[in-house]
């Protein structure tokens, strides 16, 4: 293992304490709060956004394979580390101008950004995962995916509870059911939302939405990033 390898190791086992922390005071009370408001929501909504999500990223997942960037190999590690954050910067500030962009255009552009920023976030996931040398075209990588996803945007419970089902992935794959609706597709929509909900409704807001959508946008895209390349650590270290 070289002096790369070694710092980047490091910075692995940092990480993954952080995955296993337990929720603070503030992010249980924050968690409440959005359950409860979340029973005020009728079930056909809750079911209608569930589906809209699902279809939205089965079409991304399942159409992104026959885009995906073919598997990839560098000379060494941190060549192959250096390639993916130039991938991030490059993600990152599409979405920003994405961002800007439809948060200038009042709320039924802010609407828009929804799906937008979901299938570039997915697409990323995509380059990344070829980039660290897994075939995406495996159904079992691309639920590594919705894992990762999940693991970028959701609450501390939720995420201490996806990390502990991607840790041995490569044994924990094997028993994964072939069908990917057997996903738990309601809980994945509630917790994105749950994270996004109030930075994405202040780009609904009038003068201020451009800005907000070009940070915000930024933001989510260099989380989802970083979270992307420890979880891919996790496996190639």
């Amino acid at each position: 293992m070289d002096d790369y390898q070694k710092q980047i190791l490091s910075e692995l086992t940092v990480w993954q304490k952080q995955m296993l922390q337990q929720p603070s005071l503030v992010n249980w009370l924050s968690k409440k709060v959005q359950v409860k408001i979340n029973t005020w929501i009728p079930e056909k909504i809750h079911q209608a956004i569930t589906a809209t999500i699902k279809q939205m990223i089965r079409g991304v997942l399942f159409g992104a394979t026959h885009t995906a960037a073919k598997t990839l190999s560098y000379k060494s590690f941190q060549e192959c580390e250096s390639a993916v954050l130039q991938k991030i910067e490059t993600y990152r500030t599409t979405a920003a101008v994405e961002g800007g962009i439809t948060g200038a255009g009042g709320i039924l552009m802010g609407f828009a950004d929804f799906p937008l920023l979901i299938g570039i976030k997915l697409k990323l996931l995509f380059d990344i995962s070829s980039m660290y040398g897994f075939n995406v075209k495996d159904y079992k990588e691309r639920v590594y995916l919705l894992h990762i996803f999940e693991l970028a945007f959701s609450s501390h419970e939720h995420r201490r509870n996806v990390y502990l089902k991607m840790v041995d992935w490569d044994k924990k794959s094997r028993e994964l059911p072939e069908d990917i609706h057997q996903f738990d597709w309601r809980n994945f929509q509630q917790e994105y939302r749950d994270y996004i909900d109030l930075a994405k409704m202040a780009q609904l807001i009038p003068i201020i939405g451009a800005p907000v959508g070009f940070l915000v946008n930024s933001r989510l895209i260099r989380k989802l990033g970083k979270t992307a390349m420890n979880a891919y650590r996790m496996r190639v270290l």
